[in-house]
């Protein structure tokens, strides 16, 4: 197939790997890319924002299938403008990807599904804020309703830190103040045609920036997959995926199509399993990342097939995607200063060695090839993917690996998966 990926992440880096690890050969194509996809695609000059200039080069390239990386072509309606000139496209529609586009979206489609979810007041003015914040109590969990890169979220027992922060979002939206669910976090990814779903394996990240889950929040320091200690909640992992996909996923997905606004794409459900049950923490429209660094190593089954079965609507044509046993631990290694004012620009250097180690990869987030030198772009530079047939395996590879890699100011979690290997 000729497949172009649109982003320029670990996340779409991970997608890339995972295509070029199939025994089919593709041509891939990525805009706008990184430095280290530009190693495993051919990076073009394209907005990826732009639904007209992303449909002309599918149609003159003779693309079979695109698929759309982060959150902010979905929203801009990439995916409706390919799909109108007939191009089989991974990602939803502008309408349906208010689903991660707006919190309040969400909210109303899970009431209107009976998916299980924590309390929620919108509030547009700061007078609301406060009457919110007292009515829910804390702690406090403050959500920008729109995109915001995976930062627009305090959860915090301050008071007045949850007001400034509802106070720096306001200008652009409304914020929402939620209730705060207590208990263990997964992250499980849904393939969707628009009329089914397929479930892939769980995995957990870690949102916040230092070990023992201190410090700010981020868009994810670390995740690890398979997680085995859901065996011991739910007897086994295949009883709590299949109690999602048809307590959470199905229900969302009918609705969605019910209102005229079918979601064709990667659902990912942000979940908690608290003392009442699975409840959702959000939805996004998109692969998450960094679980998609530990997810798509453990797919047995070729990744282009399901994406353009679900692109195509032809995903009853598949079973249930199989995934290794192996283990997946990734841990991401991020600029000084992340997330509030990372500091770019600085040289990278380490990569081969880190990539030389046993089952070690490496998923690029934010470089760039500078005169032959690497160099940081971003706040989140590159994710180390160690594999393993055991957790304390998985995660000595890949520690061994970011121990390569050197960054002035760089900052990575020294704890991600520790936990497992420790129980």
């Amino acid at each position: 197939m000729r497949i172009l990926v649109l982003g320029s992440g670990a996340r779409e880096h991970a997608i890339i790997l995972a295509l070029r690890s199939e025994a089919a050969t593709h041509d891939i194509f990525a805009a706008p890319g990184n430095a280290g996809i530009a190693r495993d695609a051919e990076v073009v000059a394209l907005d990826a924002n732009d639904p007209a200039a992303v449909t002309v080069f599918a149609d003159e390239h003779a693309i079979d299938l695109v698929v759309i990386g982060p959150e902010a072509p979905l929203v801009a309606g990439v995916a409706d403008s390919l799909r109108k000139r007939g191009i089989p496209a991974f990602g939803p529609g502008r309408a349906a990807a208010q689903l991660e586009g707006s919190k309040t979206f969400a909210k109303r489609i899970m009431d209107a599904a009976g998916v299980p979810t924590g309390r929620a007041v919108r509030a547009a003015t700061l007078a609301e804020v406060e009457a919110a914040l007292d009515d829910l109590g804390a702690p406090h969990v403050v959500k920008a309703d729109g995109l915001a890169a995976g930062k627009g979220v305090l959860v915090t027992d301050d008071r007045a830190a949850a007001l400034a922060h509802a106070a720096a979002y306001l200008p652009v939206g409304a914020v929402l103040i939620e209730e705060f669910l207590e208990g263990p976090e997964v992250s499980l990814f849904f393939l969707s045609d628009g009329d089914r779903v397929l479930p892939l394996s769980p995995a957990q990240d870690y949102k916040r920036l230092s070990d023992g889950d201190a410090g700010p929040n981020t868009g994810g320091m670390g995740a690890y997959s398979p997680l085995p200690w859901l065996s011991d909640l739910f007897g086994d992992e295949d009883t709590f995926v299949h109690h999602v996909t048809t307590e959470v996923a199905e229900p969302v997905i009918r609705r969605l199509d019910a209102e005229g606004t079918p979601f064709i794409g990667l659902l990912y459900a942000g979940l908690i399993l608290t003392p009442d049950g699975i409840k959702v923490i959000e939805f996004n429209a998109r692969f998450g990342d960094p679980e998609t660094q530990v997810v798509l190593p453990r797919l047995i089954d070729p990744l282009s097939e399901l994406l353009l079965a679900a692109a195509s609507g032809t995903l009853e044509d598949h079973p249930r995607p199989a995934f290794a046993d192996a283990v997946a631990v990734t841990v991401v290694l991020a600029s000084e200063g992340y997330p509030e004012a990372p500091v770019t620009g600085r040289t990278v250097t380490g990569t081969d060695a880190a990539a030389g180690v046993e089952g070690v990869h490496l998923a690029h987030a934010a470089t760039a090839d500078r005169g032959g030198a690497l160099v940081a772009t971003g706040g989140r530079v590159l994710g180390v993917v160690g594999l393993g047939t055991t957790f304390a395996e998985a995660r000595e590879r890949t520690y061994r690996g970011i121990a390569e890699i050197g960054l002035e100011g760089g900052q990575y979690r020294t704890d991600i998966a520790l936990r497992v290997v420790e129980d």
